[in-house]
């Protein structure tokens, strides 16, 4: 039996996608549908289907975080991922967590139905990875350049994020106090904040630790996914429930 996935949250998107899967040439006899990450993960394991399309930003579980939890149990299951989303964070968080066996696909919900259609057909039948321009754009810039974060940077600014102060990040990184602020300062310049405007006394205008965080925030590096998230993980480190 071929059956596939829809992992939606929103009632009229999750008819939109019914309408293209039946239209996309798969051969499928069996769609089913979830609502969340939790009910995707449940629902993998039930009926074992051959592709997923799913969301990114849903209730309890995000896209990321029901992917690596299906692709930790099927690391070659296909996932086309449709999103309104091409913030850094959520590229990342995929790119991240692909298993080299992995055929998936990252399309944008403002690309059109044949657009899409088309991408489903690449990832399920032809066993491609589709990457919309726009994220492939982001998967360079955070990537390929000189700026780009590195992953210890971005943990550490995940880290900051939630208010981690540098003892602490040495602990939970295991590194050194220099270490730590030797990251914390690559990660200061690249985002632009080591030189910047004082006031009239001479004293700092900003607060580095502050302005990185804003400024990440503002350039979508970080959403309020990403350091939710991050809290979950530390909260983890410490035995704390969620």
């Amino acid at each position: 039996m071929n059956t596939y996935l829809i992992v939606e949250d929103d009632t009229l998107h999750r008819n939109f996608l019914r309408e293209v899967m039946i239209n996309s040439d798969l051969e499928c006899t069996q769609l089913v549908e979830a609502a969340d990450g939790d009910e995707a993960i449940r629902l993998v394991q039930e009926y074992g289907p051959k592709g997923i399309v799913m969301d990114l930003q849903m209730p309890k579980k995000t896209g990321v975080q029901a992917a690596k939890a299906i692709w930790a149990a099927q690391p070659d299951m296909p996932i086309v991922f449709w999103s309104n989303y091409d913030d850094e964070a959520y590229v990342r968080g995929i790119t991240k967590i692909v298993p080299a066996c992995a055929t998936y696909g990252y399309i944008l919900k403002t690309s059109s139905k044949e657009r899409l259609r088309r991408s489903i057909r690449c990832v399920f039948l032809e066993g491609q990875n589709v990457i919309d321009r726009e994220i492939r754009g982001v998967q360079q810039r955070s990537q390929g350049r000189a700026d780009g974060l590195t992953e210890s940077e971005y943990e550490v600014l995940l880290d900051i994020t939630i208010g981690l102060t540098d003892q602490a990040i040495a602990e939970r990184r295991k590194l050194s106090l220099r270490s730590v602020q030797g990251r914390l300062q690559q990660l200061y310049g690249k985002l632009g904040v080591i030189e910047m405007p004082a006031l009239r006394s001479g004293a700092a205008q900003f607060n580095s630790r502050t302005r990185a965080v804003a400024v990440a925030l503002m350039s979508r590096l970080i959403n309020q996914k990403s350091i939710e998230i991050a809290e979950l993980d530390f909260r983890r480190t410490l035995g704390q429930d969620e």
